[in-house]
């Protein structure tokens, strides 16, 4: 019975979920997503996919759930001001690496038609004007 009991409780410990940060469907996702939205703000030649980026967000949290995440695991990710700013830093270092200058709408359009002309995941979240 005891090891019967073991064996549950180490099995279950072995089963848990990543945290949502470290699913990298999930996470990564989302900070396309964020990449994206800066570049819109950025650079009035580019604007957002609305119905594209609508469904990109609605079924993440779908797949999340397909995971076995429940909505307060995806909310309580989704709202953490330690995931945002994480995730702003990681934004920021993208666009950094892409030749973006903070306050130079050219250098965010510049980015923003390579990442639609490579067809990439913040591309397709994207138009020209």
């Amino acid at each position: 019975m005891t090891m019967a009991l073991i064996f549950c409780l180490t099995a279950g410990g072995a089963l848990a979920k990543p945290h949502l940060r470290d699913v990298p469907e999930i996470d990564g996702t989302i900070l396309a997503v964020g990449i994206a939205d800066e570049i819109r703000k950025n650079c009035p030649a580019i604007s957002a996919r609305m119905v594209q980026a609508y469904r990109t967000v609605t079924g993440l949290k779908a797949r999340a759930r397909d995971m076995g995440y429940s909505d307060a695991e995806i909310d309580a990710y989704r709202k953490s001001d330690a995931e945002k700013a994480r995730l702003k830093r990681a934004r920021d270092a993208y666009l950094r690496q892409g030749g973006v200058a903070a306050g130079q709408t050219a250098s965010y359009c510049d980015l923003g038609r390579v990442e639609i002309e490579k067809g990439s995941q913040i591309g397709a979240l994207l138009r020209m004007n």
